[in-house]
């Protein structure tokens, strides 16, 4: 459609649509393992085709102060002999400029997450990964708001006060995973969060700061004190039905409330809704607990409503991890299913926040380990060699949306752009035999494969009128027998490492969605009718 024609000279379904914003909230932020992994040439490649392909618009890490990126340092390390002591910390950044330019210089921007501790401030070390991250108090508070501060400052001075401005920084990373990510109190927590804002302020009052990074929504106590609480845990573990209970999210509320009574700085609220959890019974024993499709958006409506009824209503919803389940070795994310599944849930959270960010990019991505064979179940949206998984080509389909919502129905949208007028829809059939279940998690692949027998198909209708006639669109579909690339893995016998041949024949497959054209007749009037097959995704898209 011609930029110059309004939205009236269109009828969809014998009606003009009723225009709204969408917010894109599945391309604001994505996420990555961690800082050092930055500095490869692989992740940054793979970031790059995440800015350029999906529209990825800030990225967030972990541990930008751990040790191994060499930013507090209280000894020289150089020489044979034992390190020499500084008589004071100082300060490097040779490492953080090489990840943080390298973001810049593709168009997107850092989601500054504060973390982890330097293991000379840490009063506890090696607390959690693969490579040994200190997730504790630090020994002296005010020597954390100094890296802080100097640190802040330093991007201020390299990139410019306007640029730091849109960054966001968050303190810290799941506080309620004690011990692993947070060997403090609930207390600890927030005077760090309180000290933190503060210093971050009085830099530049314009620096957006928030939290508290929790993970996840649960049900019951556990986190209702200072500390875990295991044993109000039982009562989940054996509920004969989950998805009854009242599931809220941690420590949201005391945050809100400590901000709120101490006048502390809050731009925005953070927290991780996996819809999942693993509570553990009466007997010691873990159960994990997959809850219902839909539950990512129920928790987001009761996040809305706390921000809405808080002190600090203007604050932002920045969801700064999200998937469909925490596990690096779920190998359900390098299915179809998990790309049907994001899409739904992507879809029907777009109004409720301002990013939900999709945990990984990439499967560069070392928490424990370095994953085992191509195909291991990691979070990224692309393998280790780059290749595309069907959760990628999703977030594809969800970048091409406009910004303006003229269709929405359970299995799918239709949007225009402001910009150029330009229409694009994205479908879907997550199969009616699911009910309310979710995808759930695997540790085989061979284990995913039985959701492939789900049905039915489903026969998507759309009529178009107004449209200039030889507009052209591309069409393509992402379904079990297009893009599949773990199931063309599985046929090759699972091989943990690929030759260059397997290498350049999965890539081929992963990329050989369905496409066709579909031309606008003299009418003006385009009719869609697209006969899904379960777990299909579909991408409708004006040519330019």
């Amino acid at each position: 459609m011609p930029s110059d024609a309004g939205p009236t000279t269109l009828l969809i379904d014998g009606g003009v649509p009723a225009e709204t914003d969408l917010r894109r909230v599945w391309n604001e932020c994505v996420g990555a393992g961690r800082a050092n992994e930055a500095l490869r040439a692989d992740w940054q490649a793979h970031f790059r085709e995440a800015v350029d392909v999906l529209g990825a618009r800030f990225v967030r890490f972990h541990g930008v102060f751990h040790d191994d990126m060499f930013v507090y340092r209280v000894s020289d390390g150089g020489g044979f002999g034992p390190p020499e002591p500084l008589p004071e910390p100082v300060y490097t950044f040779a490492y953080v400029d090489t990840v943080f330019d390298a973001v810049l210089a593709t168009g997107a921007r850092p989601f500054v997450e504060l973390g982890f501790m330097p293991s000379a401030l840490a009063t506890q070390t090696g607390t959690v990964f693969w490579w040994t991250a200190h997730g504790s108090p630090p020994k002296d508070m005010w020597r954390w708001v100094e890296l802080v501060t100097t640190t802040v400052q330093h991007w201020i001075e390299r990139y410019g006060i306007d640029e730091v401005r849109e960054w966001r920084f968050e303190v810290w990373n799941e506080p309620n995973l004690v011990p692993h990510f947070w060997t403090g109190t609930r207390t600890q927590y927030f005077e760090l969060y309180e000290a933190t804002a503060r210093a971050i302020k009085d830099l530049d009052a314009g620096l957006k700061v928030g939290g508290p990074s929790t993970s996840v929504f649960v049900p019951d106590a556990r986190y209702a004190g200072e500390t875990q609480d295991r044993s109000a845990e039982v009562a989940t573990a054996e509920a004969a039905d989950p998805d009854a209970l009242d599931w809220q999210p941690v420590w949201i509320h005391e945050f809100v409330d400590w901000c709120a009574t101490r006048d502390v700085p809050v731009d925005f609220l953070s927290t991780h809704l996996y819809p999942t959890d693993y509570a553990f019974d009466a007997g010691g024993q873990g159960r994990p607990i997959q809850r219902h499709v839909d539950a990512t958006r129920d928790d987001l409506v009761v996040m809305r409503a706390i921000i809405d009824a808080s002190p600090f209503p203007d604050a932002e919803l920045h969801i700064s991890e999200w998937s469909s389940s925490p596990s690096s070795r779920d190998r359900m994310h390098d299915t179809l299913f998990a790309a049907t599944y994001i899409v739904r849930a992507y879809l029907r959270g777009a109004a409720l926040a301002d990013s939900i960010s999709y945990w990984t990019f990439t499967d560069v991505f070392e928490e424990g380990g370095a994953g085992i064979g191509p195909f291991h179940g990691g979070f990224g949206l692309v393998n280790q060699q780059g290749i595309h998984k069907p959760t990628f080509h999703a977030m594809a389909m969800l970048a091409r949306l406009g910004d303006r919502l003229l269709v929405s129905t359970p299995h799918g949208v239709i949007t225009r752009s402001s910009r150029d007028g330009a229409l694009a829809a994205v479908f879907l059939n997550y199969p009616d035999d699911m009910g309310t279940r979710a995808i759930g998690s695997q540790i085989t692949y061979t284990a995913t494969r039985p959701l492939r027998d789900m049905g039915p198909s489903r026969t998507v209708r759309h009529t178009v009128e107004g449209l200039a006639p030889g507009t052209r669109f591309t069409l393509e579909v992402l379904d079990w027998d297009h893009g599949n690339v773990a199931e063309a893995w599985h046929r090759l016998g699972e091989p943990l490492n690929l030759t260059p041949q397997q290498t350049d024949r999965l890539r081929d497959v992963a990329d050989a969605l369905h496409r066709e054209t579909l031309v606008v007749p003299a009418t003006g009037v385009l009719e869609i009718v697209l006969d899904l097959a379960p777990w299909a995704v579909a991408s409708l898209v004006q040519q330019a």
